[in-house]
């Protein structure tokens, strides 16, 4: 991990390794990360655990800090440059004597810095070399002689697209059609028409990945609406009385006049703090439905369920399944639901730990911080946020008014996952409200104008059956179309 000390100086050069490859840090399985962004520069003085730099990953940012006290004296990976595990990041100059820890690292081997490559002769941006010798360049007579004949100089194509770096023909050829086309004054820039080749991001990256592994999941697709009219009326009442730890200073217009927290003085445990990005003046349906979705999970086990892969028995083969893959299911205690959310770096899934424990107006702060970290560049969403659900939840209808949607299940990320479509007001004439009626049709049938949100559900079908799947959506809309039922549970 270090380089011991140059010129029998009595400092040492501390080689930082990339820390954050531990699972409780970045994830487990990372081998790289970007650098985003440096909070130090050479010269600089650090002490132990101030950060260094933010790296992003796969699945989060991550700040790494400096295990040691000293000075920075070169950075080794640049911002936007990507950094293997176990590669360096810096050096530091830290005493050994301050920082006995140090000599317990042995110094790394070092890496020989890789020559740049040099761009081939018909690439567009290649700029040939001056003052080489056309004689110390690789042609046959043949092609030496028709770059004579052309006037082109032998030494501005070297090396040549040919074997160990020998012009041929083709490359005189290409240079003389370069030449050719080369505009002799300055044009305005005219759209070429050519295609772009686009580099995914990391985040992106990841996500493609995972589509691929999607496809070992056999899925059953369910859809249906949920009837929310009951809920859209309740929304009014419940925004008047939000908590005012939820609500921003700033919307706070009715100041209290009395403080209920100083009736017995100070020293009585408050509740816990709310950050600024998770203050809001407004309920939605979302933490309603994520709510009733993890009281139906609570009565569910088999969807509280994360699946185990077993490794194949190493057994000798004594019959057809000995070496068969044993999956198994681990019922969480709680309600752990993971949300899509759309950020400018990519998709994301947080996870809402023990969904059913929060209270809506809790549910409704989460979110709200949630999406404000993900808003930030690079992202603000880190591993603390992060993990696998059981259950994942994708509100596609904030982006769209889209009525059916086929949402896709990848390794990992839970035995089910829905897409919650746009709410849409639409004249419901069931069996149900049909001899209710509104207006002159009152009383003698017509229907009723109910608001009816499309949910569209995908489970894994190794585990789930179909039945269970619609069995569970029913109990669901149990809770969503009478929500005064959450009135027993503490709403």
């Amino acid at each position: 991990m270090f380089l011991r000390s140059l010129r029998h100086s009595p400092r040492l050069i501390g080689r930082f390794q990339t820390r954050w490859a531990s699972p409780e840090n970045i994830g487990e399985g990372i081998t790289e990360c970007e650098v985003i962004s440096w909070s130090v520069s050479p010269s600089a003085t650090v002490g132990s655990f101030d950060p260094l730099c933010e790296v992003q990953s796969d699945k989060a940012s991550v700040e790494i800090t400096s295990p040691f006290d000293g000075v920075v004296k070169e950075l080794l990976v640049q911002e936007g440059e990507v950094a293997k595990v176990g590669q360096g990041l810096c050096t530091i100059e830290v005493d050994e004597e301050k920082n006995p820890r140090s000599r317990l690292h042995p110094p790394p081997a070092p890496e020989p810095s890789p020559s740049p490559r040099k761009l081939h002769p018909m690439d567009p941006a290649f700029v040939p070399e001056k003052g080489a010798d056309s004689w110390d360049v690789l042609a046959t007579p043949s092609v030496r002689h028709y770059a004579r004949t052309q006037g082109v100089d032998l030494a501005l194509l070297a090396p040549g697209s040919g074997k160990g770096g020998r012009v041929e023909k083709s490359d005189v050829e290409a240079y003389l059609s370069r030449s050719s086309s080369a505009p002799s004054s300055p044009a305005p820039a005219q759209p070429s028409g050519e295609d772009i080749i686009v580099e995914l991001g990391r985040t992106r990256q990841a996500m493609f990945r995972a589509m691929v592994k999607s496809l070992e999941i056999p899925l059953f697709g369910y859809s249906t609406t949920l009837d929310i009219t009951d809920l859209h009326s309740l929304l009014p009442i419940l925004n008047t009385h939000i908590p005012s730890r939820y609500v921003p200073a700033s919307a706070s217009n009715t100041p209290a006049r009395y403080d209920p927290a100083s009736a017995l003085g100070a020293g009585l445990p408050a509740h816990p703090d709310v950050p600024d990005t998770g203050r809001y003046t407004r309920l939605t349906y979302l933490p309603f439905l994520l709510k009733t979705l993890a009281l139906t999970m609570m009565d569910w086990p088999l969807f509280r369920s994360a699946i185990n892969h077993a490794p194949p028995s190493s057994a000798s083969a004594s019959t057809a399944n000995a070496n068969a893959a044993k999956p198994s299911l681990t019922i969480r205690p709680h309600a752990d639901i993971a949300l899509a959310l759309n950020t400018p770096t990519g998709l994301y899934t947080p996870l809402l730990r023990a969904a059913d424990t929060r209270s809506v107006y809790t549910l409704a702060s989460d979110i709200a911080h949630l999406a404000a970290l993900g808003r930030r560049t690079p992202s603000g969403l880190t591993s603390v946020h992060l993990g696998a659900g059981t259950l994942s939840v994708s509100n596609v209808g904030a982006a769209g008014k889209g009525t059916g949607a086929a949402p896709v299940l990848v390794p990992g990320g839970g035995v089910a996952i829905v897409a919650l479509g746009r709410a849409e007001w639409v004249w419901d004439v069931s069996e149900r409200y049909w001899q209710r009626g509104e207006g002159e049709w009152k009383g003698v049938g017509g229907g009723e104008r109910r608001l009816k949100l499309p949910v569209s559900w995908s489970a894994d079908h190794r585990v789930v059956e179909g039945a269970e799947m619609a069995a569970f959506v029913e109990a669901w809309r149990g809770w969503v179309e009478a929500p005064t039922r959450l009135v027993g549970e503490g709403v």
